[in-house]
């Protein structure tokens, strides 16, 4: 492993400033990434910004939407109250990176600098519009995080600039969401795929009722529970992992659905029409024709998932389902 100078700033403006004098100079903020691959000597770097000694970077506020610090931790993430209830797709997918131990020290800005086509965070963030708020020696800037993904381990950052939080809009509480990652394991393992849903709904007839329909592992009962209810989506995001070079959303399918009332041959269209937008690959993790198969399969529970968390927030989540 290569010999490298450790810095500690206390303040963004400070890491700004030693990025701009360093040479070959590496911001580290957990460090589950970065120090792997100076181990493998895929990195060389002179100099570390160490980003944890800067408190600007910490906490969660929950205040019109969620505003997170770059250095919050998947670990706070995963238990904070108000993002289980509220935006789950992300408590979903912080608390499945990784083992315990990195979920404490990995942070949800080195995930999402990190602009792999894995990332469980990406996804979630997708679909709940999320803003990424970058600092650099011009100034700070939001961008879209749908525009900060630019391909496999490219973000939006330009020389110095860092990542110092990320912000989502509120939502109602008709809106649900869920992520689910598919892995052959479910610790300490990359996704074969990943798929999330936001879903906001209209309940045209009994609420109970469609409490009742999640009382079955039978799917297409559900489907046909709900669509007796006349349950109707009013606004949908779908965003899938590790089937393109970056975090996608499903644009197209989630125009399939918009207005449209809940039934099986709406979820076979939206699930193929999310197949063809994802453009998998062969990997050792899982072959192209696999991952879009099981686009259409995961599509349909994260939706599923979503509504139920909607129309029986009270419930155990039946985790038999998904």
């Amino acid at each position: 492993m290569s010999n490298f100078e450790y810095h500690k700033p206390q303040t963004v403006k400070e890491a700004i400033g030693l990025m701009e004098s360093l040479e070959n100079a590496k911001y580290i903020a957990g460090g589950t990434d970065v120090m792997v691959l100076i181990r493998q000597g895929k990195l060389a770097p002179a100099n570390l910004v160490s980003l944890r000694n800067i408190t600007e970077l910490n906490g969660i506020d929950i205040q019109n939407g969620v505003k997170m610090g770059a250095g919050a931790t998947h670990t706070e993430i995963a238990n904070n109250g108000f993002i289980r209830k509220r935006y789950s797709a992300l408590a979903d997918a912080a608390g499945n990176v990784g083992s315990k131990q990195i979920r404490n020290v990995a942070t949800v800005g080195g995930n999402i600098c990190n602009a792999a086509p894995s990332a469980d965070t990406a996804c979630p963030l997708l679909v709940f519009d999320a803003k990424v708020v970058i600092a650099g020696k011009s100034g700070s800037r939001e961008v879209p995080i749908d525009d900060f993904f630019l391909g496999p381990n490219k973000a939006a950052l330009g020389p110095g600039e860092l990542v110092t939080g990320v912000v989502m809009p509120a939502f109602g509480e008709n809106t649900g969401s869920a992520y689910i990652k598919h892995a052959r394991r479910h610790a300490m393992d990359l996704p074969i795929l990943g798929i999330a849903a936001r879903v906001t709904v209209k309940v045209g007839g009994s609420e109970a009722g469609c409490r009742d329909a999640f009382g079955t592992s039978d799917m297409s009962q559900i489907i046909r529970g709900l669509e007796k209810e006349k349950v109707a989506f009013e606004d949908v995001r779908i965003a899938m992992s590790v089937v393109a070079p970056r975090p996608v959303r499903a644009k197209k399918a989630e125009e399939a659905l918009k207005g449209k009332i809940i039934s099986e041959k709406l979820f076979e269209e939206v699930g193929e029409i999310a197949a063809s937008e994802s453009q998998p690959r062969d990997s050792i993790r899982g072959e192209a024709w696999y991952r879009r198969e099981m686009v259409k399969v995961l599509t349909r529970r994260a939706l599923l998932r979503s509504i139920n968390r909607i129309v029986g927030p009270e419930t155990t989540d039946p985790d038999r389902l998904w």
